[in-house]
């Protein structure tokens, strides 16, 4: 499902409460042909099962979650749009039959399939997929060949791939799609993406969507390691593959840098710590050293700077309001 308004449109498929409610023929029919446009067959005597988030932006969509053992079919009368699909395997194993072609999928390997012509997708076992439904008419022009890459294995160390999968937990970070400006921005981002996977060419290499995603990521392994006192430039580099060069252009182009990053981000973390209504009875230093300062004089004058009083000034007024 895509649209092309500004809205973004978020809803959970279940097979769960049809199942038992015995009414997993209708799931099929209304969900299955009349929604997704599939045929689903259950493989191998299980039940059938699938739960999936499915998001929707301007020209771009995303469907993630697990199935159970199952062979989906599209015919040609369920064909209702020419699109292009890209499903990754999270978890388990695939196997796509399109245009005379057979590939089979391990946990971490991605294909191409369109839209527009008849196809099999099938999971001999349970299976965790990401599907990403991109616009066929923001492609072609871009990649003339399009049609010759469908049904053609992608490498699960495929960098492109890597920033792709990663750019998309944007879809659950509700702070990020909060106008329509940042949902397009988004929608363009993966069809960069999107360009540069398929096609490699410098000019997608070179976009403002790859630098974008390029951003996001490194931004993302930066909070999650955020405590660590030690987290370094190198230490991140190494993790995303890229020189430590790269990481100062990207965060320059922001007019910040990776050290300014590293210190708001951890001030914003003592921040929300030193006034959440549950945390206000442990120490002060044990919330420093969990935003990752190491040093207590440091984190003092720090945090004095940027919020224009001291932590146990900040403790006091959540006091208060509390």
């Amino acid at each position: 499902m895509t649209h092309d308004n500004d809205e973004l449109m978020q809803f959970r498929l279940s097979s769960a409460p049809f199942a038992e409610s015995g009414q997993l023929d209708a799931f099929l029919e209304v969900w299955g042909r009349k929604m997704l446009r599939m045929e689903i067959e259950p493989l191998g005597g299980h039940p059938l099962r699938i739960d999936a988030m499915l998001r929707s932006l301007p020209n771009f969509a995303m469907a993630s979650g697990p199935r159970s053992p199952m062979r989906v079919h599209r015919t040609a009368e369920l064909i209702d749009h020419d699109d292009i699909l890209l499903i990754v395997m999270t978890g388990g194993a695939g196997e796509l039959r399109q245009h005379g072609r057979v590939v089979a999928l391990g946990e971490g390997d991605a294909v191409l399939s369109a839209n527009g012509t008849p196809a099999t997708f099938a999971m001999p076992t349970p299976s965790r997929t990401i599907t990403y439904r991109f616009s066929r008419d923001l492609l072609r022009p871009r990649i003339p060949n399009l049609d010759d890459l469908v049904a053609r294995p992608i490498a699960r160390d495929s960098q492109a791939l890597r920033l792709i999968v990663g750019y998309s937990g944007v879809l659950s970070d509700q702070s990020a799609l909060t106008t329509a400006e940042l949902r397009r921005a988004v929608s363009t981002h993966m069809h960069e993406l999107a360009v540069l996977l398929l096609d490699g060419k410098a000019e997608a290499q070179s976009s403002d969507g790859l630098r974008a995603a390029r951003l996001k990521a490194l931004k993302d392994d930066i909070l999650q390691r955020i405590a660590q006192s030690s987290l370094s430039v190198d230490e991140i580099a190494a993790s995303q593959q890229i020189s430590e060069r790269y990481i100062r252009q990207l965060f320059a182009s922001e007019g910040t840098t990776f050290t300014d990053f590293v210190r708001e981000a951890r001030l914003a973390r003592a921040w929300r710590l030193l006034t959440d209504a549950a945390q206000l009875h442990r120490p002060i230093h044990a919330i420093a050293h969990e935003s990752g300062f190491a040093d207590l004089s440091y984190f003092n004058r720090a945090f004095r700077r940027r919020f224009d009083m001291t932590p146990s000034d900040a403790r006091t007024l959540a006091r208060r309001q509390n």
